[in-house]
């Protein structure tokens, strides 16, 4: 409800301390900034390290031997296969194609699997309520679905995050993108996965919450380390060409018309072992056979003007193509830049498109992505 009362991470008071501007996001008051500015968080994640907390994103472990078929009863992905310490994105789909969630997903290593399940799950903060149940209510005959409110999380991002963090624990260095274990870091045991949400090298960090200030102020002492907001964790992801679920992602979109087909895994497709079998596989294969009726594109501003999202993209005789679902002046890249859904005759890279913005036309060219490189270490 809009005058329910905000809840609150294991972080806040120290965000409080840390001066950051809270601002009501999925349900919880969460720091949108520090002092130093959106910019300066933005440039020390891809310079050097910067700490967020996205403990409002819901944790949850599946357990059971049955727990990887049933959870790929209900996605496009490969689960059975994923190998041990092994992380893969993945998505919840509905009968029609669409997106209800998208996800991540780990098969623990056996040292871990006692606290954290034979699968490891991160689910979208403000779509967990509904993915508990959807899980309980579709696989809980299968597999136990545990919720683990009792758990922090934080996100260590950037090309020196690995300095940082091995000064806790080296051994956590060994990890490679989408991988992940149990390390003990300032004398708690927590699941890391080498992994964010920044398109850059950095991790992800389980941590009981009780333990989770004295961690993140441990991680905060570090040189390379500065703590970063929503502000930025948004720029971020939107310059590495990430979707944000609510915004680039939704239950009428397809994973296909949302450019995850890469996510997809030949198993799962048309031909494949395990083909089907999940909500809305006709449509999605349909999809994958070239019925998208749009695309996902990423649009370069040809003018400085920020495109916001819900403006509207048209063609040079004013036809209304799509509209925008993200869009930045980006401060890495240093030019505007949006995601947008265009019919598949407009998402030809260099095509150029239109945004009306205060009543007026700004060309925009569809553009690969991610529009800043990737800098995972693989």
């Amino acid at each position: 409800m809009a005058d329910a009362p905000l809840l609150q991470t294991p972080l806040h008071e120290l965000h409080l301390r840390l001066h950051a501007r809270m601002v009501p996001f999925a349900g919880y008051a969460m720091p949108v900034q520090y002092p130093g500015g959106l910019m300066a968080e933005h440039k020390q994640c891809r310079e050097s390290a910067a700490l967020f907390d996205v403990s409002h994103m819901g944790q949850l472990r599946l357990v059971g031997a049955d727990a990887a078929a049933a959870l790929e009863s209900l996605v496009p992905v490969d689960v059975v296969d994923l190998a041990e310490g092994r992380q893969r994105y993945a998505f919840f789909t509905n009968a029609s194609g669409g997106l209800l969630d998208d996800l991540m997903i780990v098969r623990t290593p056996a040292a871990a699997r006692a606290g954290f399940g034979d699968l490891f799950v991160v689910v979208n903060a403000g779509c967990k309520d509904a993915d508990t149940k959807h899980l309980q209510a579709n696989i809980g005959h299968r597999c136990q679905v545990v919720p683990m409110p009792e758990r922090a999380l934080l996100a260590l991002q950037g090309p020196k995050a690995v300095d940082a963090l091995s000064r806790l624990n080296p051994w956590v260095a060994q990890l490679t993108f989408m991988s992940g274990g149990l390390f003990e870091l300032n004398g708690v045991g927590c699941f890391v996965t080498r992994s964010g949400y920044t398109g850059e090298d950095g991790y992800e960090i389980s941590v009981p919450a009780e333990a989770a200030v004295a961690l993140a102020e441990a991680l905060l002492a570090q040189p390379e380390v500065k703590p970063a907001g929503l502000g930025a964790r948004d720029t971020l992801r939107l310059e590495a060409g990430l979707c944000l679920y609510g915004h680039d992602i939704n239950e009428t979109t397809s994973p296909v018309e949302a450019g995850l087909t890469w996510a997809i895994q030949k198993v799962r497709r048309p031909g494949g072992a395990r083909a089907g079998g999940y909500p809305g596989a006709n449509v999605i294969e349909s999809h994958l056979a070239g019925a998208a009726p749009s695309k996902r594109v990423g649009l370069v501003g040809l003018e400085r003007v920020p495109v916001r999202e819900g403006t509207a993209i048209v063609d040079a005789h004013g036809r209304k193509l799509g509209t925008v679902t993200s869009g930045t002046l980006a401060p890495t890249v240093n030019q505007p830049i949006a995601m947008a859904y265009l019919p598949l005759d407009h998402a030809q890279p260099q095509h150029e498109v239109y945004a009306e913005v205060r009543g007026k036309r700004v060309p925009m060219r569809v553009s690969p992505m991610p529009f800043n490189p990737h800098n995972y270490r693989r």
